[in-house]
């Protein structure tokens, strides 16, 4: 009698896809359960660490609620955001060699985005009453790769205040420091905010606990959050850094991007360039957003 011969598992786990109707999910899957299994031999995983794994996914997905991704938040702690943010944008680039310019550059979205921000006029004021942080006038263009003005380009925006608490974070909190407004005939957009200051993610969940182990802080780069959108262009979700901000080059979601590093220009209280008088110091920041032409969706469903 012969002894059993051993059974790859990935194969045969592979092999019962057989009947599947979507290719694509298919090549996914596929290459998943390859890499998962040749990661668990590699490390020689024990059956203990394995259930320490499932308890540290299903503590993830329990931390979860309407107004916490803590997924997100470990999908952008271990770095898988950004490789498919630049993964994604690599497709949309369509630049003519030599003359266009390319478009901006995208970065994570991160766990704050909060569907449903208020419809608000160009120009308008984001901060609410005794909202913390330094008034910021943000303005600037919103065109294609080849400089031509986009009218109605829509910006989604969104931030922390000064202290670096999104109102996602305060129980009973309302929308604060978020709006979406569209450019003007010439593509102009302008609006106020507050000079974003640094400050750590979540810190109280599994994913809190999974940067202690690593040995590794929490801290991200004061920045403002940006969807910019327009008809027939791929729509970008970007952020726009403080330079001279501490953890520029340690960001724990690894979201910075040298061009959208951008200057903040400090002003004495006076006369600000929209005509409003401002009794405190503020500052203001300018940045041009270019949108790459749309292209035909495809992928992973």
């Amino acid at each position: 009698m012969t002894a059993p011969q051993p059974v790859d598992l990935a194969e045969a786990v592979i092999a019962r896809m057989s009947d599947c109707a979507d290719p694509r999910f298919r090549e996914v899957m596929t290459s998943l359960v390859r890499h998962l299994h040749a990661f668990v031999r590699e490390v020689d995983l024990r059956p203990e660490e394995w259930m320490a794994a499932i308890e540290f996914l299903t503590a993830t997905g329990q931390a979860c609620s309407e107004r916490r991704q803590e997924f997100i938040l470990l999908s952008d702690t271990l770095g898988v955001s950004m490789a498919v943010v630049g993964l994604d944008q690599a497709r949309a680039l369509r630049c003519d060699a030599g003359t266009a310019r390319r478009a901006t550059e995208a970065t994570v979205q991160g766990p704050f985005y909060w569907e449903g921000a208020p419809d608000v006029p160009l120009g308008c004021d984001l901060r609410a009453d005794g909202v913390a942080g330094e008034p910021a006038c943000y303005s600037g263009e919103v065109t294609d790769t080849a400089g031509r003005p986009l009218p109605g380009a829509l910006l989604d925006i969104w931030s922390g205040d000064g202290e670096g608490v999104y109102d996602m974070q305060v129980e009973g909190q309302g929308m604060t420091l978020r709006g979406r407004l569209r450019t003007d005939s010439d593509g102009r957009y302008r609006f106020w905010s507050i000079r974003p200051s640094e400050y750590p993610v979540p810190t109280d969940g599994p994913v809190g606990a999974m940067l202690k182990r690593m040995g590794r802080h929490p801290m991200r780069p004061g920045h403002i959050h940006l969807k910019v959108s327009a008809d027939g262009h791929m729509p970008l979700t970007t952020h726009l850094f403080a330079r001279g901000g501490r953890y520029l080059d340690s960001d724990a979601v690894f979201g910075v991007r040298d061009s959208l590093i951008v200057d903040f220009e400090r002003h004495e209280p006076g006369i600000a360039p929209d005509g409003r008088h401002l009794a405190q110091p503020y500052y203001t920041v300018r940045y041009d957003f270019r949108l790459a032409p749309l292209r035909d969706p495809t992928g992973f469903r």
